[in-house]
């Protein structure tokens, strides 16, 4: 009997040590559920277009960003703004400031913005993948950033009007030669005069014609004054429309200073250039061996020239004889916001901007999972267009180069009259020729046969008008 009781007493007990394993794993899973749907705690700062305010509310890229990988990851959040509106950074005693700080103090749990991955923060906070790729680059005003290059008159025409242009002249000049050979007003006696329009000289003619030089003698017959007149207009037409936009691309305000990079910058010193305090940007010349960004820090720091906002940059910027230094992505939201200001082509020390968490916390994981994935999906890429389009729709200080559409008019015109002209020339030699066969009983066609292999053969061609001018003296 003793040894029964004591089997059920085990007994009892293993199935309350059963029941009380399933209740605590039962409770723990209870509490992991109820953590999992705890608000998050978000910081953020104000900076357009991650984050604005529009009434109460908050939006940017940011915010459908995080509306985005909150609705993957599956968190509730509750977004405030960062009480001493910095980003983050630390100071001489190793304190940090900003959305850096909150979540260091645990009085955030995630900060969403444009921070810039950097190893000093890496150190004291988890970071999550890069959302964004950005680099450091210059932004300043156009009339001091392009300068006069060797070739800016060609600007006012496309190449492919430039090449327009070459086909018509070209095609000009053979067609004034064929005209002068075909036409018996312009060269009567093939057989003993030279003919005056040499194609060199039709092609010298035709551009004394366009740089409106007259060069002479001009043609006697009615062929070729068709073909040089219509050449005369579209002559005109074309000068009219080259120095209409040669001078309007032409601004007062334009400087010789060309800023095509940090090295140009570097080596003047007719503009005053900095970048924000305190910022990754400073960091980076800063810690830079680099010659040409040494030189840039030691300038910024002789002459203490720091912004303290990205807004007050882009302002000083806009007042010219300034070139503020910052993030690309940043500075292209400037240009297509201001028309007047241009980022320089140049991008240096390329980073990223992440989500910071707390160290070690486990939902860096699955937001950097979250993220990859937009980006697969080109949702990043999306958010991208929507944020930074454009308000700019066309630089009024500097038209567009004429198209070749435009002047298909004249081109048409020009045509026109090339073919009128050699139909002329043709007419006129058929009824000399019509003449000739009646004197000497022969076929029309016979002689004005004859007539065209006598006038297009080259020997007849090559003969230079100072032998025929000999002759008749």
């Amino acid at each position: 009997l003793t040894v029964l009781d004591t089997s059920q007493v085990k007994s009892k007990a293993r199935m309350l040590f059963a029941f009380l394993l399933l209740s605590s794993g039962f409770f723990l899973d209870l509490v992991v559920c109820t953590a999992a749907q705890t608000e998050l705690r978000i910081t953020t700062i104000k900076q357009e277009p991650y984050t604005m305010s529009r009434g109460s509310q908050l939006e940017g890229f940011c915010m459908d960003l995080l509306s985005e990988v909150a609705k993957k990851v599956g968190f509730k959040y509750k977004v405030k703004l960062v009480k001493d509106s910095s980003y983050g950074r630390q100071d001489d005693n190793g304190n940090w400031n900003g959305m850096i700080g909150e979540v260091l103090r645990g009085e955030a749990d995630l900060a969403i913005a444009p921070l810039t991955l950097t190893a000093a923060r890496e150190k004291v906070v988890g970071m999550t993948k890069p959302f964004m790729q950005t680099g450091i680059s210059i932004l300043l005003r156009k009339d001091i950033s392009e300068g006069a290059g060797f070739f800016d008159f060609l600007t006012p025409f496309t190449s492919e009007t430039w090449i327009g242009i070459l086909i018509a002249y070209m095609g000009t000049a053979a067609s004034i030669c064929i005209a002068s050979r075909l036409s018996p007003c312009e060269w009567s006696e093939a057989q003993s005069e030279g003919n005056r329009f040499s194609f060199l000289y039709s092609l010298w003619y035709t551009a004394g014609a366009l740089t409106l030089q007259g060069a002479g003698p001009h043609p006697k017959a009615l062929s070729g004054r068709v073909i040089c007149s219509s050449w005369w207009l579209f002559s005109v037409v074309l000068l009219a429309c080259y120095f209409s936009n040669l001078s309007s691309s032409k601004t007062p305000e334009s400087s010789q200073l060309t800023v095509k990079g940090f090295e140009d910058l570097a080596s003047q010193d007719t503009i005053q250039y900095s970048c924000l305090a305190g910022s990754s940007t400073l960091a980076f010349f800063k810690n830079s061996n680099n010659p040409v960004y040494r030189r840039i820090y030691e300038h910024m720091e002789r002459t203490q020239s720091f912004v303290s906002s990205m807004d007050e940059g882009v302002k000083r910027a806009k007042e010219g004889n300034f070139a503020f230094i910052g993030e690309s992505v940043s500075l292209d939201l400037a240009v297509a916001r201001h028309c007047e200001l241009v980022r320089v082509h140049e991008v240096i020390g390329m980073r990223g901007y992440s989500i910071a968490a707390p160290l070690g916390s486990p939902i860096i994981k699955n937001l950097s999972v979250a993220i990859l994935q937009l980006s697969e999906a080109g949702e990043l890429a999306y958010l991208r267009s929507k944020w930074w389009a454009s308000s700019c729709i066309a630089d009024k200080a500097k038209p567009a180069a004429v198209q070749p559409h435009r002047l298909k008019g004249m081109f048409l015109v020009l045509a026109l009259g090339l073919g009128l002209g050699t139909c002329v020339a043709f007419l006129e030699l058929t009824f000399k020729s019509r003449r000739k066969a009646a004197e000497q009983q022969k076929s029309c066609c016979t002689v004005l046969t004859e007539e065209l292999s006598l006038r297009l053969k080259t020997s007849s061609a090559n003969k230079p008008q100072e032998n025929a001018d000999k002759e008749k003296a």
